[in-house]
């Protein structure tokens, strides 16, 4: 039960944060923000990091979403699913950083 309830709470988190980080409202959670300098920050089009941020954090929302669903349940695909979702993530996480640095 208790697995089933931080799971749950974490997708709540995650889903909050990624709709602060599309509204780009509060702290920008992006690498680019916090290895950049300074002045880095203070020129830094924060679009495109906001939405990055904004992407990850709702798939890692839907990767809990899915562990609870299959803690709930005891449904074997759903791990599959789920394993999928992380694999998605990743690969996105990796290829939008590269896009993101080649605009710049």
């Amino acid at each position: 039960m208790a697995e089933f309830a931080f799971c749950l709470l974490m997708a709540a988190a995650a889903y909050v944060t990624s709709y602060f980080q599309f509204k780009e409202k509060g702290l920008l959670l992006n690498n680019a923000w916090f290895y950049a300098s300074k002045e880095e920050r203070l020129k830094m089009d924060k679009t495109p990091h906001y939405h990055q941020s904004g992407v990850i954090f709702s798939l890692m929302g839907t990767i809990f979403l899915l562990i609870t669903i299959q803690i709930a349940t005891g449904l074997k695909w759903v791990f599959y699913t789920y394993i999928a979702v992380i694999i998605a993530t990743v690969i996105y996480a990796v290829v939008s950083s590269i896009r993101t640095e080649r605009k710049r």
